[in-house]
């Protein structure tokens, strides 16, 4: 049985298609018979027959797929073909996670987070859609861009408006711990290396970490997350913590406000460890 395995991206969500390996595309019909297996919230099994489009536009992929609701952009797909069918299958996480504020209940992509993130139309949005769409993302999904490229990338505008707006919108980043300025280097070919490689120019970064943490099981919650990528109404975060980029380490004054939080109850007890941060509880806007 040929098997591949792909990350779906918003645009086979919203289109409704999904990516076909070369070696099954070409054994196949201008039609074929689908079945897709997949446990909905990671819980619910289900299992959906129907018949799908085979095209190639430039690539090959299925035309015509319900994807179930609950699938969001980085999550994986296995494809096969099996009795001249083709099988479609999510893996189920072994405990639902939140990545910035997303839930995913079946094995993902990081990287592809990174890249698929929805900006919305925020002045911080469009920075932090510039460090991760834009900049080089690593296994992780944690990402890296220079920050004097931004101007370039972040359509705020120009001359001294458009610098305040900019400056406005990574000092906002920054306190709300979304991003940290950090030293890289470019090699030969242009790439951003971080850390900094010895005997490379060297150039300052903003370092995007994603947020990981445990999701509350279907059910424990009245709502599902839904990130921060677009405008949402003015609201109070919680304190919580955030890994650091390679090598740094929490300040004094965020180890005091960890241990303050934990003091009052905002957060559960818990050390930080070495190479992670705390952000205080914070306002945060559209």
């Amino acid at each position: 049985m040929r098997t591949r395995r792909f990350p779906l991206v918003r645009a086979d969500l919203d289109q409704s298609v999904c990516p076909l390996p070369d070696d099954i595309a070409e054994t196949l019909a201008e039609t074929v018979v689908v079945v897709l297996d997949h446990r909905v919230l990671g819980t619910t099994p289900a299992r959906e027959t129907f018949e799908a489009g085979v095209v190639q536009d430039p690539g090959w992929r299925l035309t015509g797929i319900a994807w179930p609701a609950d699938l969001r952009p980085g999550v994986l797909v296995t494809v096969s073909r099996k009795d001249g069918q083709v099988l479609l299958r999510t893996v189920v996480l072994d405990e639902p996670m939140r990545v910035d504020g997303v839930d995913y209940f079946h094995e993902y992509d990081p990287r592809v987070i990174t890249r698929e993130f929805d900006p919305g139309v925020s002045n911080r949005g469009q920075v932090l859609n510039a460090v991760r769409r834009l900049g080089r993302v690593f296994e992780d999904g944690s990402a890296v861009f220079a920050e004097a490229e931004l101007p370039r990338h972040c359509g705020l505008g120009r001359g001294k408006k458009g610098q305040f707006l900019l400056r406005n919108a990574v000092e906002q980043l920054l306190r709300e711990g979304y991003v940290t300025r950090v030293t890289g280097s470019t090699g030969p070919d242009g790439e951003l290396n971080y850390p900094a490689v010895a005997g490379e120019e060297t150039l300052d970064l903003l370092f995007y970490a994603p947020l990981v943490e445990q999701a509350p099981l279907p059910g424990e919650s009245g709502e599902h997350g839904d990130g921060p990528g677009g405008e949402h109404r003015a609201h109070w975060v919680n304190g919580f913590v955030r890994r650091l980029p390679a090598g740094a380490h929490a300040s004094k004054k965020q180890l005091n406000l960890h241990q303050q939080a934990m003091e009052t109850e905002e957060i559960d007890g818990f050390t930080l460890e070495p190479g992670y941060t705390f952000v205080k509880k914070h306002h945060r806007g559209g």
